[in-house]
């Protein structure tokens, strides 16, 4: 369909675009834990953790470290590798060490109060600029937007406009409901994830398609990613004894590693046994890359620097989501 393209939208049809969106958002806004409450820890920790993660992997992992987690008191006083255990399988783990540091200075220099601005919220590690306004705007009500790869969409979208940065931003502050910006906000971004989507969009869904440029997909001039394949390989090692017993070789990551920096992991082969036979294969994804993975129960890997753990003690440390993911396919977590 063509694209009609526009400079700016008159004060009406953006006054009429708010109202449609939050009538819209107010009977499709999907059930989701972190919009039953304004409480700016959990706002924060939704935020941090739906960052380049699924919402349905959030979800469980949400209310599991919230257990673990109340407070942010208690996530300050926590051990890193505590931290890092309730984060497992949500990959990333930067965000989780940087969660931990803010915490901390929250609780040393807030008195445990988070700021109740964007501004002063961006002070903090880990918070980026959208990040500081969802939770701003979300649980403090300050009338400022966000842009996320969900606004950004819609945006370009409904002007018909190719906008990047600054221009984004101030376009998603045009249209902002300064009465209701958290409400708004989490509404653009739910059209975006729910109707207004990469592929294929639900247009007949959508609550605004008569005011739309597009009504349909803005041509990208940009080709995606092309995913990678990668092959790896790992030992699976465990020491004999019954299940109450047993027992599994893991090697930690080191601590300047780039991805996943003091992880524990399942110790790496780099040449299997020719007349050696896999015990099974998975499949993995991270960002651009997906891999195919090979477990064999095999010896120990030569020169491998590693320990054994009981594995219901492996089970509570910092594994990687891979490793995690191996463990429970074997039954032995």
């Amino acid at each position: 369909m063509a694209t009609h393209k526009r400079s700016h939208d008159p004060p009406a049809v953006v006054t009429l675009f708010r109202q449609r969106l939050l009538a819209w958002y107010g009977q499709h806004a999907r059930d989701l834990p972190w919009r039953k409450t304004r409480d700016p820890y959990r706002v924060w920790l939704s935020e941090i953790m739906l960052q380049q993660t699924r919402v349905a992997a959030v979800t469980a992992h949400y209310h599991e470290f919230l257990r673990r987690f109340p407070t942010v008191e208690k996530l300050a006083a926590a051990r890193e590798s505590s931290v890092l255990a309730a984060w497992s399988g949500l990959g990333y783990y930067r965000r989780a060490r940087r969660l931990h540091a803010a915490a901390k200075v929250i609780v040393r220099e807030y008195r445990g109060e988070f700021p109740a601005t964007s501004q002063a919220l961006r002070e903090l590690p880990g918070i980026g600029r959208y990040t500081a306004a969802a939770i701003a705007s979300i649980a403090f009500g300050e009338p400022v937007a966000v842009v996320d790869g969900n606004v950004d969409r819609v945006l370009q979208r409904f002007t018909g406009r190719r906008m990047v940065r600054e221009k984004l931003w101030a376009a998603a502050g045009e249209y902002l409901d300064q009465s209701r910006p958290g409400d708004f906000n989490q509404a653009m971004m739910e059209l975006g994830a729910t109707v207004c989507t990469p592929r294929a969009p639900a247009c007949l869904a959508c609550p605004v398609i008569e005011l739309c440029s597009t009504r349909g997909e803005l041509v990208s001039r940009t080709k995606p990613a092309r995913q990678q394949k990668r092959e790896v390989h790992y030992a699976l090692i465990c020491g004999d004894g019954d299940s109450r017993d047993e027992r599994v070789f893991l090697v930690q990551r080191p601590r300047d590693a780039s991805l996943m920096a003091g992880m524990w992991e399942l110790p790496e082969i780099q040449h299997p046994r020719d007349d050696a036979k896999p015990a099974f294969t998975l499949r993995h994804s991270i960002t651009v890359t997906d891999y195919t993975v090979w477990v064999w129960r095999e010896g120990l890997p030569r020169n491998a620097q590693g320990h054994w753990f009981p594995v219901d003690r492996a089970a509570k440390l910092p594994l990687t989501g891979l490793a995690r993911k191996i463990l429970r396919r074997t039954e032995l977590m």
